[in-house]
């Protein structure tokens, strides 16, 4: 655990409503009725209503009040694939070449979207409080693309990077030996997947990085990931229904728009949380952050402990008193916080690196 992140490892947080701004609140209660009434009972989604309430914002080459532009990348336009580019403007920019982050959004792998008005200011937050280039991949959602189209898509991102690099706008320098996969929820889910594939490419062959290339996967952050199974945990019972986003019955749904027909909650892509699960001898140190009202917080310290009983380096970050979500909230203290640590195990992930050379 991080110091001063949290309390004791799998200590039980007590269940009843968190106390919230009421403007968080309010957000919430919108979230909750736009993904109700878009999820249909047929297991798809109805895109035009949850484009109501899905507010969108524009990439912009000019630098917002803190010094962040960003522009849209293509990467494959046959499937829709695209990624959103963060960077600071030259002014902004630290003299010193910047980490790159790769972000995958939450959403219970079916909704919102790089372009989506708190991620878009999310990935803003972190590009200027980081001090790193943030590229929001825009990947493919189910149902209508099922596992492991997503996975696909991240990999095919970070093959884009390693090839063609930054698009011509990122007007500051960049170490691409210093990328980190990063992800909130299902986005977190990706991220671990997305790294498992792509460095068991890698040492299975060398095609997947050009030998000219730099880049190099140096850690990977996974904001309370979404992992599940088929059996119902402590804190999926005690917390279900009493904290808001996540819900036994919401979370069964997300699982069967996501896995491949006919797969139950045990699939990999899933339960990544015991000795079955695959990986690669390069997977990359995580940062595991962990919110004590989420109901999937036990899946995410049974897979902080397998990442360590396989050798694995890794940090877990817990906030007791955090949401499902809480970090697209800046009203919330937990939110600074959460840039704080992510911000120190980049830092720290980059000096072990210079050491190490």
């Amino acid at each position: 655990m991080e110091p001063g992140a949290g309390t004791g490892e799998g200590a039980p947080s007590a269940p009843g409503r968190p106390a919230l701004p009421w403007k968080v609140r309010l957000m919430l209660f919108a979230l909750n009725v736009a993904s109700g009434l878009s999820m249909r009972r047929d297991g798809t989604i109805n895109r035009s209503v949850f484009s109501l309430f899905d507010r969108r914002a524009r990439a912009s080459a000019r630098p917002d009040v803190r010094g962040v532009r960003s522009a849209d990348v293509e990467v494959d336009a046959s499937r829709g694939l695209w990624a959103r580019v963060f960077s600071p403007s030259e002014a902004a920019a630290s003299a010193s070449p910047l980490p790159v982050v790769v972000y995958f959004h939450g959403g219970g792998f079916a909704l919102l979207s790089a372009a989506s008005v708190p991620y878009d200011a999310m990935c803003r937050r972190f590009c200027r409080e980081l001090g790193a280039v943030v590229v929001s991949v825009d990947y493919r959602l189910a149902p209508e693309h099922r596992c492991p189209a997503a996975y696909e898509d991240g990999v095919d991102v970070l093959r884009h990077l390693a090839n063609a690099g930054l698009p011509d706008g990122v007007a500051v320098s960049v170490d691409l030996s210093r990328c980190f996969l990063a992800g909130d929820s299902a986005g977190a889910n990706i991220a671990h997947h997305v790294a498992q594939r792509w460095t068991t490419a890698c040492v299975a062959s060398s095609s997947s990085v050009p030998r000219s290339s730099p880049f190099r996967l140096a850690g990977v952050v996974l904001v309370q990931p979404y992992l599940g199974g088929e059996e119902r945990t402590d804190a999926e019972v005690r917390l279900d229904g009493k904290v808001p986003v996540v819900t036994v019955r919401g979370s069964d749904w997300m699982w069967r728009a996501f896995l491949p027909e006919g797969a139950d909650r045990n699939h990999p892509a899933a339960h990544v949380t015991d000795e079955n699960a695959d990986l690669a001898d390069g997977f990359p140190p995580a940062m595991v952050v962990i919110g004590g009202l989420d109901p999937l917080q036990d899946w995410q310290r049974w897979y902080a402990d397998v990442l360590r009983r396989k050798g694995k380096a890794v940090r877990v970050v817990e906030f007791p008193e955090a949401i499902h979500t809480f970090f697209i909230f800046p009203e919330l203290p937990d939110c600074a916080r959460l840039v704080e640590a992510m911000k120190a195990f980049i830092d720290d992930s980059n000096a072990s690196s210079d050491s190490a050379a």
